[in-house]
């Protein structure tokens, strides 16, 4: 699984002009599942989303995560991390999971999300969506989560 982290002051998601998932300071993050992930690789992605360290400490260091911040975090599932842009002029998205399989794995890590994190917003699988974000730093980070 993929998981491509923007720290932001404020982050938003609309479909058909109305707001379905918003948050204020913390995490935007890009969500792909790809062939052959698992809840497994879920499970280990929102583990190091969560702790991973991206907002300063009283010294100005990276050393604290969205769990230390208490900030929000909105899931937008994005297909297109997958995308294999080696050859040619058109990408191929044959790494992606199957429709069925990425609604599976993104329901699977919204729903552990909110399980382990107090403020959590989403997009909408398989939506058009317009993205707002005001990235802070900026900052972004890819993570990604091979099946094993």
């Amino acid at each position: 699984m993929i998981g491509l982290l923007q720290r932001v002051s404020q982050a938003s998601v609309t479909v058909e002009g109305v707001t379905v998932g918003a948050i204020a300071a913390g995490l935007m993050v890009l969500v792909c599942a790809e062939r052959g992930d698992t809840e497994k690789e879920a499970d280990a992605l929102l583990t190091k989303l969560l702790s991973y360290r991206v907002f300063s400490d009283q010294a100005g260091k990276m050393n604290r995560s969205v769990a230390d911040t208490g900030g929000g975090l909105l899931l937008v599932p994005q297909f297109t991390l997958a995308a294999d842009t080696k050859s040619g002029a058109r990408p191929s998205f044959s790494a992606a999971a199957k429709p069925q399989d990425g609604l599976r794995l993104f329901d699977y890590f919204v729903g552990l999300a909110r399980q382990k994190h107090r403020e959590v917003a989403t997009g909408q699988f398989g939506a058009e969506m317009k993205v707002s974000l005001i990235n802070e730093g900026p900052v972004t980070f890819w993570l990604q989560v091979a099946p094993t």
